[in-house]
């Protein structure tokens, strides 16, 4: 028994002589067509290759390390002082080496001026409830009031009543800092870099 590859072919034939009219010779070039498309095999999609999201871990991290803005926007305040007060700790330094009584000057001068960077920091991240700074801002106002008992106070106060005073000064300003990061940090104490303590 025939094939319906070699009918197909036998059709072909006949047409080609004449023998099959014309609209059948159409007929078969459509099946043709139908039984090629039929049996061509479909095109396989490429998979794209799959990538593990890290979305969330990106966003927390963003969120984590979302400082609050400085007040002044972009402008590099903070770098220009630490700037000035480098270049006027070197030129104390040189005044020094002369023998200039203007070298101490500078070099005070310099050094406060490049500590507002960390000092600015550290009481915008406080005062917003980022992170805590409790030791570093509690213990500005007792060297404040140490270095006055010394240079300015009377002279006839005890050592140990100076430390003692700016002890004192140093526990009330701990207690108030801890209170105002608590009330912005939504109960935390504290909270450092990596760390966030049960509340």
């Amino acid at each position: 028994m025939a094939s319906k590859s070699e009918k197909r072919r036998r059709k072909r034939r006949l047409v080609h002589q004449g023998v099959v009219p014309a609209d059948e010779a159409e007929a078969i070039a459509a099946e043709e067509a139908a039984v090629e498309a039929a049996t061509e095999p479909a095109p396989v999609k490429a998979k794209a290759p799959t990538r593990k999201s890290s979305g969330p871990r990106r966003a927390e991290r963003n969120v984590d390390d979302d400082r609050p803005p400085a007040p002044w926007g972009n402008f590099p305040l903070v770098e220009i002082a630490v700037l000035i007060g480098i270049v006027m700790v070197i030129i104390g330094l040189v005044f020094l080496g002369t023998g200039s009584d203007r070298g101490p000057i500078f070099i005070i001068i310099g050094l406060a001026l490049a500590s507002i960077g960390g000092l600015e920091l550290a009481v915008r991240e406080h005062f917003a409830g980022f992170r805590s700074h409790t030791l570093i801002l509690a213990g500005l106002p007792a060297a404040v009031v140490l270095a006055l008992l010394y240079y300015a106070g009377p002279s006839d106060l005890p050592v140990l009543a100076r430390v003692a005073i700016a002890a004192v000064v140093f526990g009330a300003a701990a207690a108030y800092l801890i209170r105002v990061f608590r009330n912005r940090s939504g109960g935390h104490s504290f909270r450092f870099s990596g760390f966030k303590p049960p509340r």
